[in-house]
């Protein structure tokens, strides 16, 4: 007779396999069995641009912010593009073509790639980048480096629809299809939260990890269980799953939230955190809210010396910048840190939404941890902190002999050379694909 574990590794085996025959029956690409075939591009129409938003919409390129000179502070923010393989007109003959944001760089080499291999023998010309003598409308993205014209080498005029298309394929946040003779493209400023800047908390902040003991977050690793919530509203130890950004020497602002009972979380104002308007607990009345809107007299969810969850008011907000940001994923999606509970997710203000997202990585892992053999169970109370009795926590009794996160650990994050930025590629991934399908409201400005 088949043991329950067999069966039970059986059916999550049969699941995985048909989840990844429909991702490649219907994801990007050939169905399964097909042959290899590259995916034909529909160019776009003069005057059309995407998204479908103006240029300065959250969901676009977002509002600019200030103009760059040479003289400015922020001139250093611009770098300069060497790539040979793109034409750069120059007509000014100071290199400002060349200049823009590290983000408008990436994107314009990109599609250099993509026009090389489009169209053999032809090459990305910019007719203009960043703008230093006033020929652009107020406002214009060209100020900050942040907006390039582009043509063919060859100005072939019957491409440029095509070349549009591409750009949107290389990641320009905003591309239009101006006139018959350029196609306009632009990003997103770097320091922008939509880019890359997840929200996250300092590496001071303090979570306690399977066994009563505090750990701070710069020594939190993949695998601990943290305390968090579970949707019945008892707390539960749940699984670091990974990190949806890290950066051990990025300098941010934190808002430091101090609650009457004397706890302090720092964490960025685009991070999410659970608030309720009354003093009362009751679980269908708090909610997730960015932490910027959050205000005195809010109520957030702490943890108790007696293991329970209770409400505790704001009574002050400030400032500080600190070095280091963190942002754990748990299996639950939250975790309480510095003693208050917050959510995993950040820059989109729905939590639900962003838990349900992330579905497929927590699907892949539980089926990692049945073939390794790890189980969670109820913790005794003798051990650790005073919890409810169904806290759980991992015992595989597997500890790792390093405190802090080392580069096998950060295998999976996409990092920016130069900035020394790590953010999960699949956060990345549905950050991009919610600009396309959801209100520009619902994320962070």
């Amino acid at each position: 007779m088949r043991s329950p574990r067999a069966t039970q590794l059986g059916l999550l085996a049969a699941c995985a396999c048909t989840w990844l025959l429909a991702a490649q029956g219907c994801g990007p690409g050939p169905g399964y069995g097909a042959r290899s075939r590259s995916r034909k591009l529909t160019p776009l129409a003069l005057r059309q641009h995407v998204p479908g938003v103006s240029e300065t919409n959250l969901g676009a390129s977002g509002r600019a912010e200030s103009k760059i000179t040479r003289h400015s502070e922020r001139f250093n923010e611009l770098v300069c593009n060497y790539n040979p393989d793109i034409d750069f007109k120059d007509e000014e003959k100071t290199k400002a073509d060349r200049l823009m944001t590290k983000r408008c760089k990436d994107c314009l080499n990109k599609l250099a790639i993509a026009v090389m291999n489009q169209w053999p023998g032809v090459r990305l010309r910019v007719t203009e980048a960043w703008d230093e003598d006033d020929n652009h409308p107020a406002g214009s993205l060209h100020y900050e480096g942040r907006a390039v014209d582009i043509t063919t080498s060859d100005r072939d005029i019957k491409k440029y629809g095509l070349l549009a298309q591409l750009a949107v394929e290389a990641g320009f946040d905003w591309v239009h299809y101006e006139s018959k003779y350029h196609v306009h493209c632009s990003v997103k400023a770097d320091h922008s939260v939509a880019v890359e800047k997840g929200g996250c908390f300092s590496a001071s902040g303090l979570v306690t990890v399977a066994g009563g003991l505090q750990k701070p977050m710069s020594c939190l690793q993949l695998g601990d269980s943290v305390l968090a919530l579970s949707e019945a509203g008892e707390m539960v130890f749940s699984r670091v799953l990974l990190f949806l950004h890290l950066d051990i020497s990025r300098r941010s602002t934190f808002l430091i939230l101090s609650t009457e009972d004397g706890k302090e979380l720092a964490l960025t104002p685009n991070h999410l955190i659970f608030v309720a308007q009354n003093h009362e607990y009751y679980q269908d009345e708090y909610h997730a809210r960015f932490a910027s809107r959050v205000r005195r007299g809010d109520c957030v969810l702490v943890s108790g010396k007696d293991g329970e969850v209770h409400l505790s008011k704001i009574v002050s907000i400030s400032l500080e910048k600190r070095t280091g940001v963190y942002a754990p994923l748990t299996e639950h999606g939250n975790l309480f840190v510095d003693g208050v509970l917050a959510s995993s997710y950040a820059s989109v203000e729905d939590h639900r939404l962003a838990h349900w997202a992330f579905g497929p990585v927590q699907f892949l892992d539980g089926l990692a941890q049945l073939f390794v053999g790890q189980r969670s169970q109820t913790i005794n109370n003798d051990v650790g902190p005073k919890v409810n009795r169904s806290v759980m926590h991992n015992v595989s009794g597997v500890e790792s002999k390093s405190l802090c996160l080392n580069e096998h650990d950060l295998m999976d994050y996409s990092d920016c050379v130069d900035t020394k930025v790590q953010v999960y590629w699949y956060a990345k991934l549905l950050y991009t694909i919610g600009q396309m399908i959801l209100s520009p409201h619902m994320f962070y400005e």
